[in-house]
């Protein structure tokens, strides 16, 4: 009888193991590999950005026109190509936003945002972050190790637009994922031409927002799944889930930020921006984009956000 329980609890034990590194392997493909993303797909963004924002049309056509808006690519990582867009203001400046897309998205997802600034007098650089857009690589990786490869784009931005001083003075705005990949890079040691921040509905950390989304999207709590699964990208990626912490870096960051979150966001959720905000030491400024959900606050309130923005941007960065 003794062997017959013993046998059957070491096949439980067994097939919780099985199953568990099946799912873990699982969250963590589903999770991180591209796939069909639709950033891949560069004229379904450009036709998503249009019929979400059709004000562009005039601009984007202008540019298209005028064979103004440019592809550049960089070597990245060894081996690893990676693409950006950018634009040159009408006059020359050394006023520049560094836009920095979402989760699966890619640069041209971020052209409503980059009109903003256009209409500011703004040069933009658009990048494609890595497994995203036209850059290269396998994995998705949240905007932590993401945060190395734009700071390299913040010194190509004030290579290609330093002004007849051989400066340039930059703003960062990411949205989404983008947004924590924004934060991530306030805690590294920045140049010194960054001057603000902007970031739009960013999470706290990437163990929260997956946390979060285990629960909404599968109905599993934490544990044991989702230590498994950072466990695993540890392994596989070098990188885990609690070490890839917005929050934690915003502490470090001295330099202004503005903070944009929809109220009505349930993919990441309202209540991340407090923490972050609060974290942030001064100077830093918060705004909320009533009743929009996850990402929507410019298409709700276009004209308040683009005021927000350059109200907030123009303190920091003078013409």
């Amino acid at each position: 009888m003794k062997k017959v329980l013993k046998r059957s609890l070491l096949a439980l034990l067994l097939l919780a193991v099985t199953v568990l590194a099946g799912g873990s392997f699982y969250m963590l493909d589903f999770a991180l590999l591209p796939g069909e993303m639709h950033g891949r797909d560069v004229q379904g963004s450009y036709n998503t950005v249009l019929e979400e924002n059709p004000e562009l049309r005039p601009w984007l056509d202008s540019l298209m026109q005028h064979r103004a808006l440019h592809d550049t690519t960089v070597l990245m990582r060894p081996g690893e190509r990676h693409h950006a867009l950018y634009a040159r203001a009408p006059r020359p400046t050394g006023r520049v936003a560094v836009l920095v897309h979402g989760y699966k998205d890619s640069a041209v997802g971020m052209l409503h945002i980059a009109h903003i600034y256009a209409l500011m007098g703004y040069n933009v650089l658009l990048p494609d972050l890595h497994a995203h857009g036209r850059s290269e690589g396998k994995a998705v990786e949240m905007g932590w190790n993401e945060r190395h490869d734009v700071l390299r784009w913040l010194a190509v931005a004030d290579s290609l637009f330093a002004d007849s001083t051989g400066t340039t003075r930059q703003v960062v705005h990411g949205i989404s994922m983008g947004a924590a990949t924004v934060m991530d890079v306030s805690g590294e040691a920045v140049p010194p031409y960054v001057k603000c921040y902007v970031e739009d509905c960013g999470y706290t950390s990437v163990w929260d927002e997956f946390s979060h989304q285990l629960h909404d999207m599968f109905g599993l709590p934490e544990f044991p799944l989702l230590y498994t699964t950072s466990a695993l990208c540890k392994a596989r990626y070098g990188w885990s889930f609690g070490q890839a912490s917005p929050l934690r870096q915003v502490s470090r960051c001295h330099r202004p930020m503005l903070f944009i979150h929809g109220d009505a966001d349930t993919y990441v959720p309202y209540a991340m921006l407090r923490r972050l905000y609060d974290a942030k030491p001064q100077p830093k400024q918060l705004w909320t984009g009533r009743g929009s959900a996850h990402a929507r606050s410019y298409q709700d309130h276009r004209s308040e956000y683009s005021a927000v923005v350059a109200g907030f941007v123009g303190r920091y960065i003078k013409p």
